[in-house]
């Protein structure tokens, strides 16, 4: 039988359950995620997923406010910098989300992981709002399964990656924050594919609603835009991974020359949300090779409006 998770509050930092080789664990895993966040957090997987080697299998819980648990595998090199609570991730999303509470909005998380962003977005903190997680990994989708039972069933979840048209493809890769069916066909697991249109057609969503779509899905992000075409036709905004390897900014120049979606960026030199018409803007931006970095883009009026409303409160904070 299974142990009971850890347990790690990150409101108080209390950690329950753990013994003491599992406390002495938390604490490097915190401190190597306090010292690696100067330099974007290079080296930290790796040398957390080693120190995870000399720890029983277990999950921790980490509650990451009052109505959202999330769970993971404790000692989890890419996870467990959610140890350190001055650690926030990927912050340019959490302000959309947070500024977006009063909006009845649909969250499409497609590469879901293990589901953070759902477990988050769908707890009363965030809004309480729908979200379907969408997860083709034979490995992570138990994980995202069990992280919505112990949220209370409260949000959706499907097994299947996203692509340009309805099929299937082969699932590969060694880590299972990077799993992608861009890579070898050859290799892996063979996952259902559904384009973000095909959700309409099954009746998931409806073609008039908001939608916020996090695309995080590993190389595949420009067949999952073309496939999402009605879809993004209505007040939906995409979130996509830009990754700092790709000084082509393939996935923002797509964007930005071949839809009709306006391509908006977080810039921290100004702490705004900045409308991109120039990628040049994304050489600056973009200066951690190992990383990602988020892009939305949109052609709604409303969500637009929304946008430009959060820069203007962000200023007013800022004087």
């Amino acid at each position: 039988m299974a142990q009971a998770p850890i347990q790690f509050d990150r409101a108080s930092g209390a950690l329950e359950g753990a013994n003491l080789w599992e406390r002495t664990a938390a604490l490097a895993l915190m401190t190597g995620s306090k010292i690696s966040s100067h330099f974007s957090h290079m080296g930290y997987i790796a040398c957390a997923n080693l120190l995870r080697k000399t720890l029983p299998e277990r999950n921790i819980a980490i509650k990451l406010n009052p109505d959202a648990v999330f769970e993971f595998p404790y000692g989890d090199g890419y996870w467990s910098k959610l140890l350190n609570r001055s650690y926030n991730y990927e912050d340019e999303l959490e302000l959309l989300f947070v500024d977006s509470l009063d909006v009845d909005y649909t969250l499409l998380d497609c590469g879901a992981n293990y589901g953070y962003w759902s477990v988050l977005v769908s707890s009363k903190p965030f809004g309480a709002h729908k979200a379907i997680a969408i997860e083709p990994s034979g490995q992570n989708y138990p994980k995202l399964a069990n992280n919505a039972r112990v949220n209370g069933n409260r949000f959706e979840t499907l097994k299947c990656a996203i692509g340009a048209a309805r099929g299937s493809a082969r699932l590969s890769g060694t880590k299972h924050e990077a799993f992608s069916i861009a890579g070898d066909s050859s290799v892996g697991e063979e996952v259902p594919v559904i384009a973000l249109d095909n959700l309409i057609d099954d009746g998931k969503v409806a073609p008039s609603g908001k939608y916020l779509i996090k695309l995080d899905v590993e190389g595949v992000e420009i067949e999952a835009i073309k496939g999402g075409a009605r879809l993004l036709q209505a007040d939906s905004v995409i979130m996509c991974e830009e990754h700092g390897s790709d000084p082509t900014h393939a996935v923002s120049r797509f964007i930005l020359e071949q839809t009709p979606l306006k391509l908006i960026v977080f810039d921290p030199r100004s702490n705004r949300m900045e409308t991109v018409t120039e990628l040049s803007i994304l050489d600056r931006i973009k200066v951690s090779t190992h990383v990602g970095y988020n892009v939305f883009g949109t052609a709604s009026a409303f969500w637009q409006d929304r946008i430009n409303a959060l820069n203007a409160k962000t200023a007013r904070r800022l004087q």
